[in-house]
C-alpha cells in the first residue's frame, strides 16, 4: 500500500469515526417540546433505547433524510423504518433543522425552504409535544393529555410495517395506509411496489406494480386460523400475534410479538417481495423469516423492459442485444428501469436485422396475435413491422411483441416455445441467451490456456491410471481363476437354503418360509460381479464390514456387504437384518436382494445406490452444491415416510435404533432409502417400550432415555430423526458445536436461535438465499419437537408426517438435552466415550 493510499484510508476512517460519534449525540430523552429543534447529528431516542430519530444518509448517497431507525445495527448500516422527506432529500444536515413550531406542527427546513411538515390541526398552545415511542411511532400529542393524538408516523408508513402499526383503510377519510418500497438501496423515494388492503372490500392484501397492476394477493383472512389463506407462514403464531380489525371507522391488519426480546419488521422490499425480518437484541444479523411472492421471478416487472428473469440464478439480466438502461441503478438492486438496445436496429429496406431464438419458460406479457399459417409468415409479419421486437410461433399461434417487453423468464429446463428476438446483425452474441458470454468473450483465451494445460496433465494422469488398472485386473483375473477352481466342487453339489451345513449361521431359522423372498447368491457369482472384491470396487466400510459395488451377468448393479471377521457386528446382526428387511417393502427402504452364506463367507446383497449415502453430500464441501433445498426437503419427507412405515404401516413394528445420515442411501433420483437394520428390533402386539442392557447406536443420535437407561421405543427413532432433520437443514454434524466450557450441540444451538427468532442462522450457508423460508422454518420446528428431552413430549412419526405435508398448528418446542460428547466425568453429563458421529458403537450399561 503506497503513502497516498494510506493517507486516504486514514481520512476515511477518521470521517467514519467522526460521523459515528456525532450520530450518537442525543438531545433530551425521547421528546421535542414546542420551540425545540433537532439538527445536525443530534438524535432523540425512545425510552427503552430501541429506536432513534435523526438525520441519515443511505449507503454511499450524499443526500440527507430525516428518519427513524433501530438502535441496533450491523456495522455502519442502519435499519431504517420510517422516512419523513423521502420525496425531498436534503443537501446537508448542517443547514437542516426539525422544529416543533408554536402552531403545534413539526416542520423540517433546509435554510429558508420548507421541506416537510406534519400539517396537523393541533392546539396552538405550548402544551404540544413530539415523542418517539418504544414501538418506533413518532407521536404529536397533547402534553397534558397524552391520549389526544394530533399526528403519528404510523399513519404515514414508508416501506416498513412495525408491530403495533396498522395497514388498512380509514373509512371516514378514504385514506389508505400503504407500504411503498424504496426506489433503490440508496434512495428512499417511492419505488415501483406497493402493499395495500384490497380496496374492493375483500379482506385480503395486494401487492401492485406501479400502483396499477396487481400481481400478488394474500388470500382472504381466516379469522379462526388467524391467517391469510395464501400465507401459511403466518401460522407460526407462537412468535407473531396477527389480527384483522374492521368496523365503521376503519379496516386494518396489525400484529405484535409474544417475545419482547425479538425484533421484527415487515418490509415492502425493492425486490417487489414483502418480507418478514426478525433478529434478537443480542444478534446483529437480520434474518428473513418469510417472503412473498416466494420467487423473485414471480414479481411483476422486476427486470423492467427488455429484461429477463433467470429462474436458475433468480437474477435479472438483459436480453441479448440489450444493455442496462442505468448500470448504477442495477448495482443498487433496482432493475425495474430495464434495458435498452445496443446497437440500434436498422429497420427498413435492406435491413440486416436478425431473429435469434431464446428458449423461455414464460413468454413476455401482452402479445399481439396474428392469423398466419406458418412460422415463416409469423417471422415475416414481425420483420415488416419496425415496431415489432420479437415473435413466437407455437401452440398459441403467431404472437408479436411491439414496444416494451416485460416479464420474460428463462430456465435451463424450460419447456415453453422459443421467443425469437429481433436484433441488429452484430447485436446478439449467440442464437441462445447467454448473459455471461458477452462479458467473458474478451478474456476467453486467458481462461482457455490454463484449462488446456490442466486438461493435458489430467489426460496423462488418466492414461497412467488406466495402464495400472489394466495390469491389476490381469493379476486379479489370475487370482479369480484360482478361486473358481477351488469353488467348482461346491457349486456342483450346492445345497439348498434349508439344507445348509451347520457352519451356515442361518441354520437356526424357525421356518423355511421366513426368507422365501430372498435369493441365495453363489460366492463365485459375487466374486465375478465384484472383480474378486477388488479395492477399486470398494464403496466404503461400516461396523458390519466392507461394502463392494458389483454387476451381475444381467447387468444389474448391486452392493455387497461382506461380514468382516473383526466386525463389531456379527452373526446376530446379520441374522437380524436378513429376517427383518426381507419382509419389508417400501419406496424409502433399501431393498435386500439376497444373501450369500457359503463356508465362512456371510454377505448381504442390496440394490445399488449410485449416489451413496446422505453424509457424502451433506458434509462434503465438494458435493454439497448439488444438494439444494428442494432435494433436502424431499429427503426429509422420504425418511419420515420410511420411518412411519416401520413404526405403523408394515406387517412388523420395527424400531430401527441406528437412524443417521450415513444410513440414508440415495438412488439415482436422490430418493432416500433407510438402510442398516442390524440393530433393529421388532415390537409385538401392543408393546410400546422395551429395555436392554446392550445399548447400541451412534453418539449424537441416541435419545437420552436410551443412552442412559437402555429404554427404547418409537420415540427413540423420532429423536434420531429430529437430529437428522437439523443436520440436513444446517449442513453441520450434531456434535460440531461442542465447547469444553459450555456443553453445546447442534440441537441446543438451533433451539436457542429459534427462540431468539433468528432461525435463518441455523440454515446451511451453502444454500445462500435459494430456499423456501416457510419449508425451512417448518423443518426446524419439527426437528426441535422431535429432539425434546422427554419422550412423551415428542411427536409420533404419524404426527410428523402430517406436519410435513400440511399446515397444522405446532406447539412450541422445549429445550433439548445436554448430553452429547463431553469428557468423561464432567458434571451433569453422562460419562460416555466420545466417538466419531459416523461410527456405530455397542456399549454395555444402563439397566
Amino acid at each position: 500500500m503506497d503513502l497516498d493510499t494510506k493517507k486516504n484510508s486514514f481520512f476515511v476512517l477518521l470521517y467514519v469515526f467522526v460521523l459515528c460519534s456525532k450520530a450518537l449525540h442525543s438531545i433530551a430523552a425521547d421528546t421535542i417540546t414546542v420551540g425545540g429543534t433537532l439538527s445536525g447529528f443530534e438524535t432523540i431516542t425512545s425510552k427503552d433505547g430501541r429506536f432513534m430519530m435523526g438525520f441519515f444518509t443511505p449507503g454511499q448517497s450524499r443526500k440527507y433524510y430525516l428518519g427513524i431507525w433501530y438502535n441496533y445495527r450491523t456495522a455502519l448500516v442502519r435499519t431504517i423504518v420510517w422516512v419523513a422527506n423521502r420525496d425531498k432529500p436534503l443537501s446537508g444536515s448542517s443547514s437542516s433543522q426539525l422544529k416543533l413550531s408554536e402552531n403545534g406542527n413539526l416542520v423540517l427546513h433546509e435554510s429558508e425552504s420548507l421541506i416537510w411538515s406534519t400539517y396537523s390541526a393541533s392546539s396552538t398552545s405550548n402544551t404540544t409535544e413530539a415523542v418517539l415511542g418504544d414501538d418506533g411511532n413518532l407521536v404529536l400529542r397533547e402534553k397534558s393529555n397524552p391520549s389526544v393524538v394530533y399526528w403519528q408516523s404510523f399513519d404515514y408508513p414508508t416501506d416498513t410495517w412495525l408491530p403495533g402499526a396498522k395497514i388498512g383503510i380509514n373509512k371516514k377519510t378514504n385514506e389508505s395506509r400503504v407500504l411503498t418500497s424504496w426506489r433503490n438501496q440508496e434512495d428512499p423515494a417511492p419505488g415501483m411496489f406497493n402493499l395495500e388492503l384490497d380496496p374492493t372490500g375483500i379482506r385480503q392484501y395486494l401487492i401492485k406494480w406501479n400502483k396499477s397492476i396487481e400481481f400478488w394477493k394474500s388470500g382472504e383472512w381466516n379469522e379462526q386460523a388467524k391467517t391469510f389463506t395464501l400465507v401459511p407462514e403466518m401460522r407460526l403464531n407462537y412468535i407473531f400475534n396477527f389480527s384483522f380489525i374492521s368496523n365503521e371507522n376503519e379496516s386494518y391488519f396489525t400484529y405484535n410479538l409474544y417475545n419482547d426480546s425479538i425484533l421484527s419488521r415487515l418490509k415492502m422490499d425493492i425486490s417487489g417481495q414483502i418480507m418478514q425480518v426478525t433478529w434478537s437484541r443480542t444478534s446483529e444479523r437480520l434474518n428473513l423469516f418469510w417472503s412473498q411472492p416466494k420467487q423473485l421471478c414471480d414479481v411483476y416487472g422486476i427486470c423492467g423492459p427488455f429484461g429477463n428473469c433467470n429462474q436458475d440464478t433468480l437474477k435479472c439480466e438483459c436480453l441479448p442485444g440489450f444493455m442496462e438502461r442505468s448500470l448504477s441503478d442495477w448495482n443498487l438492486q433496482d432493475s425495474t428501469g430495464g434495458c435498452v438496445r445496443n446497437p440500434s436496429l436498422q429497420c427498413g429496406s435492406g435491413s440486416k436485422d436478425v431473429f435469434s431464438p431464446i428458449p423461455t419458460s414464460e413468454l413476455p406479457d401482452d402479445p399481439q396475435n396474428r392469423l398466419v399459417n406458418s412460422a415463416e409468415e409469423c417471422k415475416s409479419a414481425c420483420h415488416s413491422n419496425c415496431f415489432c421486437n420479437a415473435y413466437a410461433y407455437g401452440k398459441n399461434g403467431c404472437q408479436l411483441w411491439e414496444g416494451d417487453m416485460l416479464n420474460t423468464k428463462t430456465q435451463s429446463d424450460g419447456n415453453a416455445e422459443n421467443l425469437y428476438l429481433r436484433g441488429a446483425d452484430t447485436g446478439i452474441p449467440s442464437p441462445e441467451i447467454s448473459p455471461k458470454r458477452t462479458k467473458r468473450k474478451v478474456e476467453i483465451w486467458k481462461i482457455m490456456i490454463p484449462v488446456i494445460a490442466a486438461s493435458m496433465a489430467t489426460l496423462m494422469g488418466v492414461l497412467g491410471y488406466m495402464y495400472l488398472c489394466k495390469r491389476n485386473k490381469a493379476n486379479e483375473r489370475g487370482r479369480l481363476k484360482d478361486l473358481q477352481g477351488v469353488l467348482t466342487d461346491l457349486l456342483k453339489n450346492k445345497a439348498t437354503y434349508k439344507d445348509m451345513p451347520n457352519t451356515n449361521m442361518l441354520n437356526d431359522r424357525k421356518t423355511e418360509g421366513e426368507t422365501h423372498e430372498l435369493q441365495i447368491f453363489d460366492l463365485v457369482c459375487l466374486a465375478i460381479a465384484t472383480n474378486n472384491f477388488c479395492l477399486n470396487n470398494k464403496l466404503g466400510e461400516g461396523g458390519f464390514g466392507p461394502v463392494f459395488k458389483g454387476q451381475l451377468q444381467n447387468r444389474q448393479q448391486i452392493a455387497v456387504k461382506r461380514l468382516s471377521k473383526s466386525s463389531r457386528q456379527g452373526i446376530e446382526e446379520f441374522k437380524n437384518e436378513v429376517e427383518l428387511i426381507s419382509k419389508l417393502q417400501h419406496r424409502n427402504l433399501v431393498k435386500l436382494l439376497g444373501c450369500c452364506i457359503e463356508g465362512e463367507e456371510n454377505m448381504l446383497i442390496y440394490e445399488y445406490m449410485p449416489n451413496k449415502s446422505l453424509d457424502a453430500f451433506l458434509f462434503d464441501a465438494r458435493n454439497k452444491a448439488s444438494l439444494d433445498w428442494d432435494k433436502r426437503f424431499n429427503i426429509i419427507g422420504g425418511v419420515a415416510r420410511g420411518l412411519l412405515y416401520l413404526h405403523r404401516d408394515s406387517r412388523l413394528r420395527v424400531i430401527h435404533r441406528d437412524l443417521k445420515v450415513s444410513n440414508i442411501l440415495l438412488d439415482e433420483d436422490m430418493i432416500p432409502k433407510i438402510s442398516d437394520f442390524g440393530m433393529a428390533r421388532i415390537f409385538g402386539g401392543n408393546q410400546t417400550i422395551d429395555n436392554t442392557v446392550r445399548v447400541v447406536g451412534t453418539l449424537g443420535y441416541m435419545s437420552p432415555e436410551y443412552m442412559v437407561g437402555g429404554t427404547f421405543s418409537e420415540k427413540s427413532d423420532v429423536f434420531s430423526f429430529g437430529v437428522l432433520v437439523l443436520e440436513v437443514v444446517s449442513g453441520k454434524r450434531n456434535n460440531s458445536f461442542y465447547n469444553p466450557e459450555q456443553p453445546l450441540n447442534l440441537l441446543l444451538h438451533a433451539w436457542r436461535l429459534w427462540n431468539e427468532g433468528i432461525w435463518a442462522e441455523i440454515v446451511d450457508q451453502d444454500l445462500g438465499d435459494v430456499y423456501s423460508p416457510f419449508e425451512v422454518m417448518k423443518c426446524i420446528h419439527i426437528g426441535l419437537l422431535c429432539v425434546q428431552n422427554r419422550a412423551v413430549d415428542r411427536p409420533t412419526m404419524a404426527e410428523v408426517d402430517v406436519m410435513l405435508s400440511s399446515e397444522t398448528d405446532r406447539p412450541a418446542p422445549k429445550e433439548p438435552p445436554y448430553m452429547f460428547p463431553a469428557p468423561s466425568g464432567k458434571p451433569g453429563i453422562p460419562p460416555i466415550p466420545c466417538s466419531n458421529n459416523n461410527v456405530t458403537l455397542t456399549m454395555i450399561g444402563g439397566r
